[in-house]
């Protein structure tokens, strides 16, 4: 077992206090959206067996089967199929949707065959893979994620009382559920751009009055879109996350989040782990890059309840946070103080976060390499460690450690 250097990504809607209050650091006055846990080469954790620290992918590069296991490396290529995340929004994301595998697969070959270079504002796909993606609150968390059912979505925004939002209120009550969503989100988007932020700043200064009224339906998600609002003003992503579910996840809930489901993260802490992917296109709250066709056609125009997760027992004190793909299994475990101690399924790379309390990991089985650490370790909150395939791993201590690894 090796413990984890990650590296603080300073996203622009990250929050300047969350991730530093976590960790226990002083804050910067910066934002610190985001602490990356893995191999994904844009900023790989850093390991240290020895010989001074050196990048994860690097590692797991120089023995794929010895790192990750035979299985995974026969499942998943030679490489950590998963990104792990500390997530700290102190401003809303852009609502976005992914990819599933097929579509991020000839989107990427299409985008590479007229030779539009990676790094260029109108590319969508970085890559061949999907990007399905789990949150999971560590504080009071707010989000968007999903379509409402249309009839929802239409008195929602009619109470509003903004005249040119009547057209959409009319399609959501008159036409079928997935065409009555499909024609409204193609309109927003299509819409002539100085006549939808007017309309905008119309929905905002209503959605500001509903939050603070007394008694309003929808009080809580009009607040949320009044404060993305604010933060992106005039654009006219407001009126799409007003077609989405808004949902506040307590600590210890969470979503999941599957190809072609729009969403978008708002305010709050919390630990995302994510297929290995960088493919994402956008609707709305942002600056960059919209392809509306492209993102019709991979938006699934499908209305419902945002499904809230709640995790489920497991073996051995393990709770298993459900999820329908393999290249990611997140679980955690709420320690006590004196209790037996736990011991990790073993066979699967490993990364472990603590996020309270104080946890320390025994190696029982003979390391793989002898790590600079020793065979014990000891997390404090915010701290995290990697281990490979193969080593068994026993916890002892206090507190909350999430554990994500993949399923072979």
């Amino acid at each position: 077992m090796n413990r984890l250097t990650n590296t603080i990504r300073p996203y622009a809607w990250g929050s300047t206090t969350a991730i530093p209050e976590l960790l226990g650091t002083p804050p910067t006055g910066e934002p610190q959206a985001e602490m990356w846990m893995g191999a994904h080469p844009g900023a790989p954790s850093r390991i240290d067996r020895g010989q001074g620290p050196v990048a994860l992918d690097t590692v797991i590069d120089a023995d794929p089967a010895a790192e990750l296991g035979e299985a995974a490396v026969k499942r998943f290529g030679p490489r950590l199929p998963f990104l792990f995340k500390v997530l700290a929004a102190g401003a809303p994301l852009s609502v976005q949707v992914h990819p599933d595998l097929a579509q991020a697969a000839s989107g990427y070959a299409d985008e590479e065959a007229r030779g539009i270079p990676l790094d260029a504002p109108n590319r969508n796909y970085k890559d061949a893979n999907h990007k399905p993606e789990m949150i999971v609150a560590l504080s009071p968390f707010d989000g968007l994620c999903g379509f409402r059912h249309p009839a929802e979505a239409a008195d929602l925004i009619d109470a509003l009382g903004v005249p040119a939002l009547t057209p959409y209120v009319d399609i959501l009550r008159a036409q079928p559920e997935d065409q009555a969503l499909r024609e409204v989100l193609s309109a927003v988007l299509g819409a002539e751009p100085d006549a939808m932020a007017e309309t905008v700043r119309a929905a905002t200064e209503a959605a500001t009055r509903l939050a603070q009224t007394p008694g309003s339906a929808h009080a809580a998600a009009y607040a949320a879109y009044a404060k993305a609002a604010h933060s992106f003003p005039g654009d006219r992503g407001v009126i799409a996350a007003m077609l989405l579910n808004y949902v506040r996840l307590q600590p210890g809930e969470a979503l999941y989040l599957g190809a072609g489901i729009p969403h978008a993260y708002l305010d709050g802490l919390g630990v995302e782990i994510m297929a290995n992917s960088d493919n994402v296109l956008r609707c709305g709250l942002t600056p960059k890059h919209i392809d509306v066709p492209e993102l019709m056609r991979i938006v699934r125009f499908e209305a419902g309840d945002p499904g809230v997760l709640r995790p489920e027992a497991g073996p051995d004190g393990e709770e298993l946070y459900p999820a329908p793909i393999d290249e990611f299994r997140l679980s955690r475990y709420l320690l006590a103080p004196g209790a037996d101690p736990r011991t990790l399924p073993a066979g699967t790379p490993q990364i472990l976060l603590c996020t309270s309390g104080q946890v320390r990991l025994r190696t029982l089985g003979p390391a793989r390499t002898p790590a600079a650490d020793g065979t014990e370790l000891t997390l404090a909150q915010g701290e995290s460690a990697y281990i490979p395939a193969g080593e068994h791993t026993e916890l002892t201590g206090q507190g909350t450690l999430f554990r994500a690894t993949v399923t072979v």
